[in-house]
This record gives structure tokens, sequence and C-alpha cells, in this order.
């Protein structure tokens, strides 16, 4: 029975998002879609409150089924572990971010951009 149920549940497949880490790309995207943008100032190894925010509401099905048809998501993670340092290229286009949208470095903050 429990074999059953396992094998079933597999079959259930919960609507996926991307978040996007280059605002330009998603600036195209969102133009091209006539989509808003959510971006998210995120310490995904670090911040609890950032965490939470991706665990109980950026990954539920809600917010999920409404990004897909309304949003462009866009990620500006600042790590502090070594394991999940991010790519030189990468931290550049979040600082630029930050430089812009999140002077004060606030955690977790989230904005719409049209």
């Amino acid at each position: 029975m429990r074999f059953l149920l396992i094998s079933l549940l597999s079959f259930i497949t919960l609507p996926s998002i991307t978040w996007q880490t280059d605002i330009v790309k998603a600036e195209q995207s969102a133009r091209e879609e006539h989509k808003f943008i959510i971006l998210n100032f995120s310490g995904s190894d670090w911040c609890g409150p950032c965490i939470r925010l991706h665990k109980e509401i950026f990954n539920s099905e809600i917010f999920t089924n409404y990004a897909n048809e309304h949003l462009v998501l866009l990620n500006a993670d600042f790590p502090r572990s070594k394991k999940n340092q991010l790519s030189t290229e990468q931290q550049k286009k979040n600082d630029e971010m930050a430089d812009v949208y999140n002077k004060n470095g606030v955690f977790p903050l989230t904005l719409l951009l049209q």
C-alpha cells in the first residue's frame, strides 16, 4: 500500500517557477510578455526571514500559479557561505542591482518593477 501511494504521488507535479539572475534579461522578458518583475534580495544561506519567505510564499502553489501568469522573477542573492559563493560575474550583477534598488542592504527586500 505504501509503495502504491508513493508511486501515485510521484505523478503529481507542482507548478514550478524559474528565478532569473540577470536584470537585463528579466527586463526584456517582462517587456515581451507584458509582465511585471518581482525583484527579490535574499541571503539564501544566512537570512532566516529570506529562507522563510521563499519556503512559505514563493514556493507556494498560489504564488507559483500567479507568477507564471503575471510575473518575471528576478533574484539577487547574497550568500555568505563559501560553498554557496556566486561567480564573480553574478556577484557583480547582484551588487549593481543592490546599488540601484537596495542601497541600505535590507534583507529580505522584494520590489515590484514595471
